[in-house]
Formats: structure tokens, sequence, C-alpha cells
């Protein structure tokens, strides 16, 4: 089978071209990432391909509510990408699928995935803090595009979306912890989604979840790309992702992304996160593991 492409990155029109992959085979597809960093590609991208591919091997009925992720190398956004899917089990209630995305004859990312059928349960949540809702907040991107043109025109696929960030002293934010640096980000899908596609919403909330949970682990060294005037300090790489997905939810409405980071150490942060709905529902949480190391002074520029 051949599996060459000519190399150049994905067009990306909007936010649902960035989950779009060709079935080459049973069992096997192929997708292209946009760069997240310089010549890598983005991580949130590949996890919500490698998911897409595993969901197209079920058949209706079954929803995501968990997925474990591992990054092995980084992906370059100039080649695509080919996911495999192993079909590892399928239960009367739960099916799991294992998915491998494969660059050069290497394993760059691979991915488990947990499908269910949905039942009836008793129910409890964290109560959501009463912070400001998007439409209170400034869009950052007229800013970042004026601070950092050459970034914001290099994140094509990060301008499918919205996003609007709470200020640390808006009225109704917890109280951020010692040692335990926190961001509060409003994030949609800047295009609407499919209403009749509960796979595409769980990818597209899974691409989402990577925009801002690495850069939690390191606000005590510098503020988010989009927020940051000046050049970056650190170097910063998911090592693994993991999402739960608790209630039905909209991507393509806005979900407060509350995110936590309690640990940084031996080169690493972790960073926990919560989304809620703006009825206040909780409808996924996330982890994540980066890579963080500080920048030697040539590195900086």
């Amino acid at each position: 089978m051949n599996r060459q492409e000519a190399p150049g990155e994905a067009i990306v029109g909007s936010f649902i071209d960035l989950l779009r992959i060709e079935e080459l085979d049973e069992n096997l597809f192929r997708g292209r990432c946009h760069a997240g960093a310089p010549m890598r590609a983005f991580g949130g991208q590949v996890a919500a391909q490698a998911l897409t591919a595993a969901g197209r091997t079920l058949a209706p009925g079954r929803l995501v509510h968990s997925l474990h992720g591992y990054f092995l190398r980084p992906g370059d956004p100039q080649r695509p990408i080919t996911y495999e899917v192993d079909r590892v089990r399928d239960g009367a209630s739960y099916a799991t699928r294992r998915v491998t995305a494969v660059q050069r004859d290497e394993a760059i990312f691979t991915l488990s995935a947990s499908f269910k059928r949905p039942e009836e349960s008793s129910a409890r949540q964290r109560t959501m803090p009463p912070v400001p809702g998007p439409e209170e907040l400034p869009d950052p991107f007229p800013v970042w595009e004026q601070s950092d043109p050459e970034d914001y025109e290099r994140a094509a696929g990060f301008r499918t979306l919205d996003m609007r960030f709470i200020p640390a002293d808006s009225p109704g934010m917890p109280p951020e912890l010692p040692g335990v640096p926190q961001q509060f980000v409003w994030l949609r899908t800047g295009t609407p989604l499919p209403q009749d596609d509960p796979l595409l919403q769980v990818c597209a909330l899974t691409y989402l979840s990577d925009l801002t949970l690495a850069s939690t682990t390191a606000l005590h060294l510098q503020p988010h790309r989009i927020q940051r005037t000046e050049p970056p300090r650190i170097i910063l790489a998911s090592l693994d992702h993991a999402m739960w997905f608790h209630r039905p939810f909209r991507a393509d409405e806005w979900l407060l992304f509350a995110q936590r980071s309690p640990s940084a150490a031996d080169g690493r942060g972790l960073a926990l996160g919560e989304f809620y709905n703006q009825e206040g529902e909780l409808v996924a949480s996330a982890v994540q593991e980066t890579l963080v190391r500080e920048r030697r002074r040539t590195e900086r520029g």
C-alpha cells in the first residue's frame, strides 16, 4: 500500500478541517497536522485525530468516556500521519481501542480510548466557580496579532477557535493556593459543528484541551504564548495527556477550562483541568504532564 504523499502542511479553512482524516483501509487512517511549536505537529490535533480514527471503528451508540495518550516523538507537520487502530475489546457495555500514530515507520504517539453505552445513574459534581462569562472578556487574538504578528500568522489552526482568558483578579475567581498556579479560560470552536455527531464533539474538545493546559505547568516562569510579550524562557512539550468525559456537551459552545498545576520538578510539570458548560455542568476533566526546561540565554534570542 502506498502511504506516501507530497510534503506540505494541511490546509485549514474551518475547525472541522483540523479533525479530518482519510480512511486508507480497515483500521488504517491518515491525517495531517499543523505545527504547534516550530516544526512540531500540535499534540492536541494528533490526539484528536487518533481518537477520531478509534471512533470510526465502532458502531453508533458507543460514546467515548476516557482516553490516555503518550507523546513519543515530535510529529513533522510537513508529512502525513498514519493512524493504525487495534480493536482491543468489544464488550456488552464497554469497548477499547488502541491507536498508534506513525511517521517514517516510527511511532510518534500512542492512544488508548474506552467507549461505553450510556446508562442512567445518580450524579454529583464540583460546583463551577462564579467567574465572569466570556461575553464580559476581551478577545486576546487582536493583541496577539499586534504584539507578535509572525507567531500569530504561524498559528493558523488556533485561529479557527475562540478563546477568552479570565484575569486573576476577576470577581468570583478562586484564591490561588501557594505553589499552585492557575488559569481559567473560556474556549469553543470558531465554527459550528454537526449536532448529530457526538464523536466529533469529543474529538474537538480533545484538541481544545491541549491549547492551554501545558502552559499552566510553566506559569511560574512565563504566561501563555498568546499573552506573552517577551521571547520564551522555556522549552515546553507535552509528555502525556489523559481525559475523562462525564456528561454530553457541545464544543462549539463556550466551555470554561479551570486549570491548576500542583507540581513542577525534575524538568516536568503536572496540570489538572476541568471543563464546565455555561449552565455550570462539569462535562470533562483533563490531566497532562509536560516537559519544562528553562532555555539557555543563547536560545532565548
